[in-house]
């Protein structure tokens, strides 16, 4: 994938510039360890004048109040992206190591289509409702309950799924009235900067309304952005530890703060289940991108009764997982996306030997791939529900396996963990959905079922985040409410 064409300018005000430092910093392909290109490194003087371009592109413009004018502009984005998705699609593996399969999918040709939903929802979202007359104090009054843009939104996001979360966050945003600072992860900035483009050069979005910041270093924007006083509204998916930073200094300014974060999700196969299919699926989930998803069901739950004969069918799968170069469409799995989350994968299997799990399948650096950022396809088996390795989000391709007794045993098990994003139960429909009822999660998946839409909203329980994103319940996180009482005529 040489010579990529790319974009490696920021997005302030309308206009592609160069960070105001002048400075730019190597962007990475994660399967090879080689630069691919480069990305501008913002400072915090370029997040502050992206913050001023917003917060002028609100006040002063029509931007808020004109839908149809939004929907053009948000129209003229995707077209855009339709025309360019090969050019994407080939930065999108390059730089975040993602299979090209994947890229036929959720890495980008489904969340391309996708953006239709939230572009005609805003259509059918209740603006406006009227209530009855009420008496108060003697006034009969009607009342009018509008819906309003929240303003400025800083929209901050991942390297796994960069483009997907990108378009997550913006398209409803904008959508809904709000102008957008979308911060990208320092790892992944071509995901962000080729909106940037896409949105300076072949759509009519006034300036400021739409700005695009890379940096090397997340932090000192990424503390800018959720203290300004001017941002409304932080949109962040990432680490839970990072989360709880971004909702403390929210909480100076008391902004609206969504945000999607770690998990440690549980397969719950029981007993009556249909070992075949139930856990390839499994398998496939935690090397699916080598790990590298919030939603993953990192632990699998299997009946003490048939506990030897599920481990063989893991085992089994696992070891004939395809993986490596992930431009070969064959290849389920490619590398992790830099050495620090390689190393910290590796300590964290370190930890599940050391405290007793029994280790299956890989374990290590695999040695046929020398260069690159990649991990084995890793398999433990007695695992105890109190480990490290069960309970810490590993966001890598490893996947525990914990015997249980009876279902409430499992269900105690799978809600044991701070963690409550998603889940799966597999098993006779009747079991599986009382065991479902009781999982304390925010998506779940029966019997191999997808939840995955534009139309299904997305969020955790406990410490996997605050808010849904997608469907209805995310469009409407974007918006305010206002009450407005006025004389009956």
């Amino acid at each position: 994938m040489a010579n990529l064409e790319a974009e490696e300018r920021l997005l302030i005000d309308g206009a592609l510039c160069a960070s105001e430092s002048g400075r730019s910093y190597a962007n990475i392909n994660p399967a090879t360890e080689e630069g691919i290109g480069s990305a501008a490194d913002a400072t915090v003087a370029d997040a502050d004048r992206a913050v001023a371009a917003a917060r002028r592109a609100f006040d002063r413009t029509d931007w808020s109040r004109d839908l149809p004018f939004r929907q053009h502009c948000l129209r003229q984005l995707r077209q855009a992206l339709e025309a360019t998705r090969e050019t994407l699609r080939q930065q999108i593996v390059a730089e975040v190591g993602t299979p090209l399969a994947l890229t036929y999918a959720i890495q980008m040709d489904s969340c391309i289509n996708d953006m239709t939903f939230d572009t005609d929802l805003a259509e059918r979202i209740e603006w406006s409702r009227e209530l009855p007359e009420h008496e108060f104090f003697g006034i009969r009054s009607r009342r009018r309950v509008v819906r309003e843009p929240i303003g400025t939104v800083a929209a901050i996001t991942p390297w796994n799924y960069p483009l997907m979360l990108n378009l997550s966050k913006i398209v409803p945003a904008l959508a809904a009235g709000n102008t957008v600072i979308l911060k990208a992860a320092p790892d992944t900035p071509w995901s962000a900067s080729w909106l940037g483009r896409l949105a300076a050069e072949q759509t009519d979005f006034p300036p400021g309304v739409l700005n695009v910041l890379t940096a090397q270093d997340p932090g000192a924007i990424g503390d800018f952005l959720t203290a300004d006083p001017r941002i409304d509204m932080v949109s962040f998916t990432g680490s839970t530890a990072v989360g709880k930073r971004i909702m403390a200094r929210g909480a100076e300014t008391l902004k609206r703060i969504f945000l999607e974060l770690g998990g440690k999700s549980a397969h719950i196969v029981l007993d009556d289940a249909d070992f075949s299919t139930a856990l390839p699926t499994a398998v496939m989930g935690i090397c699916t991108h080598a790990g590298q998803g919030c939603a993953i069901n990192s632990r699998v739950l299997l009946p003490r009764s048939r506990y030897e004969e599920g481990l063989e069918i893991l085992t089994e799968v696992m070891r004939g997982t395809s993986y490596g170069d992930p431009t070969n469409l064959a290849n389920l799995m490619g590398p992790l996306i830099n050495a620090k989350q390689r190393d910290r994968v590796l300590g964290l299997i370190e930890a599940g030997k050391a405290e007793g799990a029994r280790l299956l399948v890989g374990g290590g650096r695999p040695a046929h791939l020398p260069r690159g950022f990649f991990v084995e396809p890793t398999l433990f088996a007695d695992v105890a529900p109190d480990s490290t390795i069960a309970r810490e989000e590993i966001f890598g391709p490893v996947l525990s396996v914990i015997p249980y007794e009876t279902d409430d045993d499992a269900v105690r098990i799978a809600n044991d963990s701070r963690y409550g994003l998603s889940g799966a139960v597999s098993g006779s429909p009747a079991r599986a959905w009382d065991v479902a009822s009781r999982l304390r999660t925010g998506t779940l998946s029966l019997n191999g079922g997808m939840w995955f839409a534009p139309d299904s909203p997305f969020g955790g329980y406990k410490e996997s985040g605050i808010g849904r994103e997608h469907g209805v319940e995310g469009f409407l996180e974007y918006l305010h409410t206002k009450t407005i009482g006025y004389p009956v005529a």
